[in-house]
C-alpha cells in the first residue's frame, strides 16, 4: 500500500535532526512539521520571515494573518520571531539553514530539482526555492512518485526548467525512497508496505541501485 500524505510527511521527519533550522515548502513538506521527534529542538523557518513555526493549526488556532511563504496558515511557538525578507533570505543564502524539505515536480537520477514552474502556465507566489536549493546545506524531496497523468517524476533528465542542479540528497515518494549519491547515483533505500520492487521499476524513469532491505 503506497504511504499517505501524512506517511510521506512522517518519513521526511526522519530526516530531521536534533538543533537543526528547517525550511519547509508547499504542500506535503509542511506536514512535516507535525512530526518533529518529541524531544527533539527543531527552528522552522519561512522565507517570508519567521523562525519557530510551529505544528499545522488546528481549525480553533487558525489565524488568517500567520501564514508561511506558502500562504498556509501555520501556529508561532513562544520562542518564534518575525524579520523582514532580507533577514531571511541572508540566513538561506549565507548556509544558516540545515535542512530543506521540498515539492517538486521532476527530480532527475544526478539530484536535479524542477519545481518553480511549468512553461505556459501561469506561477503564483513563485517563492524562493532556488535560493534554497543552492543556500541550504542538505535538499530533501517529498513528492508523488508519479504526476497526475501517470508519468514518472524520478526522471534520467528533469524535462522541466530547472531549480538547482545536483542538489537534492534525498527523496520521498509515496512508494518508496532513494538517497542521491555522487558516486553512485540513486540508491533505493525504502519501500512503502505491500509495494514491490517491480512496481517502483515500472513507475520511475531514472536508473538506480538497491540496498538489502
Amino acid at each position: 500500500m503506497a504511504w499517505t500524505r501524512e506517511q510521506m510527511a512522517q518519513q521526511a521527519a526522519k530526516e530531521l535532526k536534533d538543533g537543526f533550522y528547517v525550511n519547509l515548502g508547499i504542500g506535503i513538506p509542511t506536514l512535516v512539521s507535525n512530526y518533529i521527534p518529541e524531544g527533539m529542538h527543531v527552528v522552522l523557518e519561512s522565507e517570508n520571515g519567521m523562525l519557530g513555526t510551529g505544528p499545522f493549526p488546528t481549525e480553533a488556532e487558525l489565524d488568517g494573518d500567520l501564514v508561511n511563504a506558502s500562504k498556509q496558515t501555520v501556529t508561532l511557538l513562544p520562542y518564534g520571531s518575525y524579520f523582514d525578507s532580507a533577514e531571511s533570505f541572508a540566513m538561506i543564502r549565507g548556509g544558516h539553514v540545515d535542512l530543506a524539505i521540498l515539492g517538486a515536480m521532476e527530480v532527475s537520477e544526478k539530484g536535479d530539482i524542477a519545481n518553480w514552474m511549468v512553461p505556459g502556465k501561469i506561477v503564483k507566489g513563485m517563492g524562493g526555492a532556488m535560493d534554497l536549493v543552492s543556500g541550504v546545506r542538505r535538499v530533501i524531496v517529498c513528492m508523488e512518485h508519479n504526476s497526475k497523468d501517470g508519468e514518472p517524476k524520478v526522471r534520467k533528465q528533469c524535462t522541466l526548467p530547472l531549480t538547482g542542479s545536483g542538489m537534492v540528497r534525498h527523496i520521498v515518494t509515496d512508494i518508496c525512497e532513494f538517497e542521491c549519491t555522487r558516486d553512485e547515483g540513486l540508491i533505493l533505500t525504502a519501500i512503502a508496505s505491500d509495494v514491490t520492487l517491480d512496481e517502483v521499476r515500472a513507475r520511475t524513469e531514472a536508473d538506480f541501485k538497491v540496498v538489502p532491505m
